[in-house]
């Protein structure tokens, strides 16, 4: 007859095999974002630890001539698994300088002019129909919560940019909301400021300066002027492609707000910009095991669904499941 196991032997048991569970099958990954940062043999490209695989098929331009070389900034795809450690085995591998893109210089143009609007008017508003504004709230340009926001983004840029091509302001409005533009302005409600810490902040403009960094507005808007050249028959006429699409870039600026830009951000976006934010916090020397209470904070104060969290997070994803994103986040790749 068997001796039966005894509680230790059985505790130990049970611990050993929830371990065994936890620890992920093999996941296939694919990235596609920027070399951000390097350390040691690691390169974080969205986010993620990504190391080359023995064998790793690596196409390069530029000054990217092998995986080591890679330049941070550049643009970067990677296929490859993930590890049990969280880092991602490459085994293929593509850099190439980031270069300016179609819309690129329209928006950051057509940005640069509501940004001295409201300078000028000393407010952030939106146009309505009919020539009526909504007011958002007075802009303020210095004092002590422009320098906080101020210090907290110098903190949070990648390295391959600074804090030069950034502008920091902040908003008399009690919402917590906040937005980097495509041209490098960030904008923050007071309300957001006196309702969270340095790290709660750094966790959120992380979020905001990816959309920047990322330029989602260009690639969102990209594919929209493409859907409204193709029903305007516009296809089929290559050689006035190009000025149309700039013609209906203009226009489009000039007719919607800013909530429309932030609103405009897909699902793949907010949900990249929630994972390399992350990022931005962390190597910014900020707790980012705060992030998904954060979100859990979002839920209490608007509810779960899209539609409270208004203005700058018009269409994020549901608080709570970007709260589970985050926790999966942590434990991929900020736990060791």
């Amino acid at each position: 007859m068997k001796k039966p196991m005894s509680r230790t032997t059985l505790l130990l048991v049970s611990i050993a095999l929830a371990g065994a569970a936890a620890v992920p099958a093999a996941e296939k990954v694919e990235l596609e974002g920027y070399a951000e940062w390097r350390h040691g043999d690691v390169l974080i490209v969205e986010g993620q630890r990504v190391r080359a695989d023995r064998g790793v098929d690596f196409k390069g331009a530029g000054m990217a001539r092998d995986f080591r070389s890679i330049p941070l900034g550049y643009e970067t795809k990677v296929e490859g698994s993930r590890s049990q450690d969280g880092q991602v085995a490459a085994r293929e591998v593509e850099a190439k300088p980031n270069g300016s893109a179609m819309f690129e210089g329209d928006l950051k143009a057509a940005f640069d002019q509501t940004e001295s609007m409201w300078r000028q008017r000393g407010q952030v508003f939106e146009a309505r129909e009919g020539g009526r504004v909504q007011v958002l709230g007075k802009l303020h340009e210095s004092g002590p919560e422009v320098r906080r926001v101020r210090r907290i983004t110098e903190r949070l840029v990648p390295p391959y940019l600074g804090p030069q091509d950034f502008r920091v302001y902040v908003v008399d409005n009690e919402e917590w909301n906040a937005m980097a533009a495509p041209n490098g302005s960030i904008y923050v409600f007071d309300g957001l400021l006196d309702a969270m810490d340095d790290d709660e902040v750094a966790i959120i403009l992380g979020h905001e300066l990816v959309h920047a960094t990322h330029e989602h507005s260009r690639k969102q808007f990209k594919k929209q002027i493409w859907i409204q050249l193709a029903a305007l028959g516009a296809m089929g006429l290559a050689d006035g492609i190009d000025s149309d699409a700039k013609r209906l870039a203009v226009q489009a600026v000039t007719m919607i707000g800013a909530s429309a830009w932030s609103s405009g951000y897909g699902r793949k976006h907010e949900d990249q910009a929630d994972r390399v934010g992350l990022r931005y916090a962390y190597e910014g020397g900020f707790d980012v095991s705060k992030g998904p209470g954060l979100w859990g904070r979002f839920a209490q104060k608007y509810g779960d669904s899209n539609k409270a969290v208004n203005f700058f997070f018009g269409s994020h994803s549901v608080a709570r499941e970007r709260q589970r994103n985050l926790e999966r986040e942590l434990q991929l790749n900020y736990r060791h």
